[in-house]
């Protein structure tokens, strides 16, 4: 376990020109105690790792130092198969450079772990879009890529509403998500990066400048924090719920799972719990989505207030009870 770690830092290390301990320690996921310890213990095996104390310090190799262990190991290799999505890869036009470089990697590796790019062909396939939805490859996605491989800016129009938008955009990185492309990029002159669907880009035309990239920008904790963001704006109402054991327990699969949740704990649920639960105040969408899905909780939930909801939900209950007799 040690062994593979050191080697682990060691490559770190050779890829990087300097890491600080707290960036050891996340990519290794020890304390930076642990990084320290492990950087003094290759110090005394002949590995010239050299630390720079205070703020602005850290690790490195001296004098350009290279190892030799770069071999991968079937499990490695499997790895790196299985993490393409050749998909996408096709709808960002270079399908053709990753066959290539899959021929490649193939080549150089020995023979046994030669066989995991088959292994794990036959084993896993992703598909990316939901159910019941063919998408299509949006026309402009190709050369949105180029620029966002390139740090290349863009004139691009973009359908928003009724109307069609111009903006000069410096696009940082594309997002895949449940089918659909998304492009993160900054407007001119716009201190935040914003998100826009690829399907709505109606012209993207190369300005044939550079743009500086934020080398702080992490692609995906900024999607991470616009998808929480963009979560929470669709909750603009809020409801009063009692709730049996059961209807708690199915609450954060009918609606919002992180609101479900956060509502729960602020009532003081616990799972196991066999009292009802009274007070769940749940943000939602709107009440006519609320009503649709609270619908399925059926009798194990009660919506106290908004009145009009729970109006709404006892004509529903003497309908179903007419229904069934």
């Amino acid at each position: 376990m040690r062994a593979a770690r050191l080697i682990r830092m060691v490559l770190l290390l050779q890829s990087r020109p300097r890491m600080t301990a707290a960036e050891l320690a996340g990519e290794l996921e020890v304390s930076e105690r642990t990084v320290a310890r492990d950087a003094q213990a290759l110090s005394e095996a002949g590995v010239p790792v050299y630390a720079e104390r205070g703020r602005a310090g850290g690790y490195a190799l001296v004098g350009g130092y290279r190892t030799g262990l770069t071999g991968l190991a079937s499990e490695e290799a499997q790895a790196l198969f299985l993490s393409g999505v050749p998909g996408a890869l096709r709808e960002m036009g270079l399908g053709e450079a990753a066959s290539a470089a899959r021929l490649k990697v193939s080549a150089a590796l020995a023979p046994p772990v030669r066989e995991a790019s088959r292994a794990v062909n036959g084993r896993f396939h992703l598909d990316a879009p939901a159910w019941y939805t063919r998408p299509e490859a949006p026309g402009l996605l190709a050369p949105l890529a180029e620029a966002v491989w390139d740090d290349r800016r863009v004139a691009a129009a973009y359908r928003r509403a009724d109307r069609e938008v111009r903006r000069e955009l410096e696009p940082y990185g594309l997002v895949l998500k449940a089918g659909v492309w998304y492009v993160c990029a900054r407007a001119e002159g716009a201190g935040r990066a914003r998100v826009y669907r690829v399907d709505r880009f109606t012209e993207v035309r190369d300005l044939g400048t550079r743009f500086a990239r934020d080398t702080g920008f992490d692609l995906a904790r900024f999607w991470r924090e616009r998808a929480e963001e963009f979560a929470r704006s669709l909750l603009r109402e809020e409801v009063r719920l009692r709730l049996s054991p059961a209807g708690a327990r199915r609450l954060p699969g009918a609606t919002d799972p992180r609101a479900a949740r956060e509502a729960l704990a602020a009532a003081g649920w616990r799972d196991g719990s066999a009292r009802w639960v009274e007070d769940v105040v749940l943000p939602v969408e709107s009440l006519e989505v609320a009503y649709e899905q609270l619908l399925g909780l059926g009798p194990e939930a009660e919506v106290v207030a908004p009145p009009e909801l729970r109006d709404r939900m006892r004509e529903a209950a003497r309908r179903m009870a007419g229904l069934y007799g």
